[in-house]
């Protein structure tokens, strides 16, 4: 525990104090935000507001997963709690920072042209394409190798699984290593996607994944208490994942490096995430639900990115095949604001949604755990 709070309070500190430098550095660069001629008025006040704003806190979290590291050198318990880096890491870490490369590359096109096309559709889909199979691979074809003290094998896992989850792995819905890549790709392209759509208002995004990645580093602590690995738990209910301290680690990390951003980000922000935060956060997510094996968990634990996608999609087929819109304008969060609702108000309320979905995920992984246990 102490080397995720470490690991928060670094991530934390960071992102808090070092977001005003990157405003002034974006800022003298001229790397404004361009704002869409058809999107709702108001927003056209926030033309120039500087962006990438993401490449802060994906920094910090990095830095902070180091510090947490440092930390766990202390821990007077070494066998689980590991002090070198992992595939775990890798592969968690590797899914936030490369998925917001992707992103950096359409927020750099879009100062440098001026507007906001960015980068065009098949090459933001390739970026995350790519990017989802590689990590997708390396997670499951690279199993762990830990050892007790006789040198047997005690807990060979990959970071993946090529069976279908819930709040654990599902038996019955064994799919194989290719189908899970394909799987994985798709739980890529559908959280970086779904992160950025809800990407539209001051602070929107950003309080909203800070709920999500807390609820996977509660899941992720939860899950290394009662670990199949750890020879001290004697009970016969486990969690047979792979480094799951890591994960609460980069998870808390990230949390914290989301709050500190939300100081600056949120109405009437002084800086916004992009596209490079955005999918960023995204890539980490789907990394946090493959790695926790807890997939089909994601749509809930993420249910506000859920419904603002929905929103994108029931307007696209509402318009192709009936001629009419069902929203205002979508994503979700700018019908209501051409109805007449504050940004603020939008934000909340956004935020209380995104919260019970938080709580209602968690509260199905904590009583499948109690079901179990009685």
């Amino acid at each position: 525990m102490r080397a995720v709070i470490v690991a928060v309070g670094v991530a934390f500190l960071i992102s808090l104090f070092c977001t005003p430098i990157a405003i002034r550095v974006f800022t003298r660069l001229k790397a404004g935000q361009p704002i869409r001629a058809e999107g709702p008025a108001m927003h056209q006040g926030k033309k120039g507001t500087p962006t990438m704003g993401g490449v802060v806190f994906i920094i910090a979290t990095v830095i902070a997963y180091v510090a947490g590291h440092l930390a766990l050198t202390t821990l007077p318990d070494q066998q689980i709690a590991q002090v070198e880096p992992t595939i775990t890491a890798l592969v968690l870490l590797g899914l936030m920072v490369f998925s917001g490369a992707v992103g950096f590359i359409d927020d750099f096109l879009k100062v440098r042209k001026r507007n906001s096309a960015g980068l065009n559709k098949r090459g933001k889909l390739f970026g995350q394409i790519l990017v989802g199979a590689v990590f997708g691979v390396i997670a499951l074809y690279f199993p762990s190798s830990m050892v007790d003290a006789s040198g047997a094998a005690t807990n060979v896992e990959t970071v993946g699984s090529t069976t279908l989850s819930f709040i654990r792995d599902i038996d019955a819905l064994q799919v194989g290593k290719v189908a899970s890549v394909v799987i994985f790709i798709f739980v890529v392209m559908a959280a970086t996607n779904g992160v950025n759509l809800t990407d539209g208002l001051d602070g929107l995004a950003t309080g909203a994944s800070v709920m999500v990645l807390a609820a996977y580093a509660l899941i992720a602590f939860w899950q290394y208490r009662h670990w199949c690995a750890d020879p001290n738990y004697t009970e016969k209910y486990c969690y047979s994942v792979r480094d799951p301290l890591e994960i609460a680690l980069i998870a808390g990390a990230a949390a914290g490096a989301c709050v500190g951003f939300l100081w600056w980000n949120t109405s009437p922000a002084r800086i916004f995430m992009g596209d490079t935060g955005a999918l960023g956060l995204g890539g980490l997510i789907a990394g946090m639900a493959m790695s926790t094996r807890t997939v089909l968990l994601l749509p809930i634990i993420g249910g506000l990115f859920v419904i603002i996608t929905m929103s994108v999609v029931i307007q696209i087929i509402s318009f192709r095949t009936t001629g009419k819109r069902v929203f205002r304008m979508s994503p979700l969060q700018h019908h209501f604001e051409l109805a007449g609702w504050s940004e603020v108000n939008i934000v909340v309320r956004f935020w209380i949604i995104a919260g019970i979905g938080v709580a209602i995920a968690l509260g199905l992984f904590y009583s499948e755990f109690l079901a179990n246990v009685s």
